[in-house]
């Protein structure tokens, strides 16, 4: 059974959650990665990992520690490309799938961006974690997890 790693520093609260309980409820060895502690419950399936503060600490563990068809759960694309190259899948807590054919286009665009940020413009952020995006994410790590049985 392949892991899951989850970059838990910006891993919203409710996408915690749904990944405990189907890590609980299919036996899949799962570790959150941050740079503090993360609160989770007592399990044989679950831990966290907290790691230095430096710039990437959290990422570069993950990256280090995953094998070919882990899956990690990430909205940092830099991570994302990282880990597809090492052959992981790579799913947002949104339930986006992140691949070979969508991450560098999606890394190009998050460049491009932050160009525009640093040149003084006003982008905006994400939008928030809505139910839509909860349950889109539920539904995509149950699929996943339901190919790896």
């Amino acid at each position: 059974m392949p892991n899951l790693w989850v970059d838990a520093d910006a891993c919203p609260r409710i996408a915690r959650e749904i990944i405990v309980r189907a890590a609980e409820r299919t036996a899949t060895p799962t570790t959150f990665v941050a740079n503090h502690q993360v609160p989770l419950p007592p399990s044989k399936w679950v831990k966290g990992m907290a790691v230095s503060h430096g710039f990437d600490a959290a990422d570069d563990e993950i990256v280090d520690r995953l094998a070919r068809g882990d899956l990690v759960i990430t909205s940092d694309l830099p991570l994302a490309l990282a880990a597809i190259e090492r052959g992981a899948s790579v799913m947002t807590s949104r339930g986006e799938a992140l691949n070979e054919s969508n991450i560098r286009a999606r890394v190009q665009m998050r460049d491009f961006m932050e160009t525009l940020r640093a040149s003084g413009e006003h982008t905006g952020g994400p939008k928030g974690y809505s139910d839509v995006d909860r349950r889109e994410f539920a539904n995509a790590l149950d699929r996943w997890l339901a190919k790896q049985q």
